[in-house]
């Protein structure tokens, strides 16, 4: 009998309505990332860092939920294997938070503002997505691969905190599935609704919605889209993603793979796969709330210091995002829920690399002023 195939065009276009979601949701509620971290380092402010956790808790939940019913694998995706590239991580988590401080704002963020009007991060997708591509197969991905990526610790298992435990305290890892993740994802909610501010409407749509669109990513890609032996090379597939693994929302190689089906469309063995779907889907959800709010404004850059500033930021964000194989959504929604120990590597450097950008922001204001 012959092998059916989920059909591509459906994997993306439910890719896109999820992109659409987060995109609609992101731009309605300011879910912001760095606008997070921001509001901690400037004001003492936890209320879209308790959004963002809140996000990060239902994925963790979403995920343990599909992996205890057997829907999904998430341990064969790119976050969970056994080695642990430590360095890239960490240097590509700093690199990736200093850029979006100096671009105003992540890749989500970036194509929130696209919708919204926003030149500037139009100019910010464009040059992101060529460093992303440069970093993937290029000039610095050569120089990735040389220096960067070396530095690795080869583990015995895969990198998720429930396989890791079990293997290195010998306990029957079922058991560890079944209570680790369920007992952080309660932790991060008690630390969430422990804030009056944080029980908003906005806070809890944003943090609830953004996290169901990790969820649902990992459900289409590693649930719909999966082939346990295509027929062509009699190997397992996830149908419509870019590295053949089960995927979820990620968004800096998107951005380059969108380039690059753009510049090659000709080539019939280039398609819109998940990831570049979801990537446009945000754009168009963005835009519908700007245009039902009516807060659709276009804006551009006020001097060539501020182009700079946004133009760094950006090939910052492209070599760190590939680099550390996420970003804030890619490593700190979608890495996370899995529990992947370089997810969470990379969660705290890009925190920790966007908290020191805006530290030295505001001595330089300081000095200036």
């Amino acid at each position: 009998m012959d092998t059916v195939l989920p059909s591509a065009t459906l994997i993306a276009w439910l890719g896109f309505a999820l992109g659409a979601i987060f995109g609609f949701v992101g731009n309605k509620t300011n879910f912001c990332t760095m606008g997070a971290v921001s509001d901690i380092v400037n004001m003492g402010d936890w209320t879209r860092m308790r959004m963002w956790l809140l996000a990060i808790a239902v994925a963790v939940l979403g995920v343990w939920a599909m992996q205890t019913g057997g829907l999904v694998d998430t341990r064969k995706s790119i976050y969970t294997g056994s080695n642990l590239m430590w360095m890239s991580n960490v240097v590509g988590g700093l690199l990736f938070g200093i850029g979006m401080t100096l671009a105003s704002g992540c890749t989500s963020k970036t194509l929130i503002r696209i919708g919204g009007g926003n030149l500037k991060s139009l100019v910010v997708f464009v040059v992101l997505g060529i460093s992303a591509y440069v970093t993937l197969k290029g000039l610095f991905g050569v120089w990735r691969v040389n220096t960067i990526d070396t530095f690795s610790v080869r583990l015995t298992t895969t990198q998720d905190l429930p396989t890791l435990l079990s293997s290195g305290l010998g306990i029957e890892r079922t058991a560890i599935e079944l209570w680790l993740p369920l007992a952080i994802g309660a932790l991060l909610l008690a630390f969430v609704l422990s804030s009056r501010e944080a029980r908003g409407a906005d806070a809890l749509l944003g943090g609830v919605a953004v996290g169901l669109t990790v969820v649902g990513g990992w459900y289409v890609t590693g649930h719909l889209g999966f082939v346990a032996e295509h027929p062509d090379t009699l190997e397992e597939a996830f149908i419509a993603t870019n590295s053949n693994r089960p995927e979820s929302l990620s968004l800096v190689a998107p951005f380059a793979y969108t380039l690059e089906l753009l510049m090659f469309w000709s080539d019939t063995s280039k398609h819109v796969t998940f990831g570049i779907a979801t990537a446009l889907g945000i754009i168009a959800g963005s835009l519908a709330w700007a245009l039902i709010s009516r807060t659709y404004r276009e804006e551009s850059f006020p001097n060539a210091a501020d182009l700079k500033r946004h133009i760094l930021g950006a090939i910052l964000m492209g070599f760190g995002g590939i680099t550390a194989f996420g970003c804030t959504i890619g490593q700190g929604l979608s890495g996370l829920s899995t529990l992947a120990v370089g997810s969470l590597l990379t969660f705290l450097s890009l925190v920790g690399g966007a908290a020191l950008m805006m530290k030295i922001d505001y001595w330089r204001l300081m000095r200036e002023a």
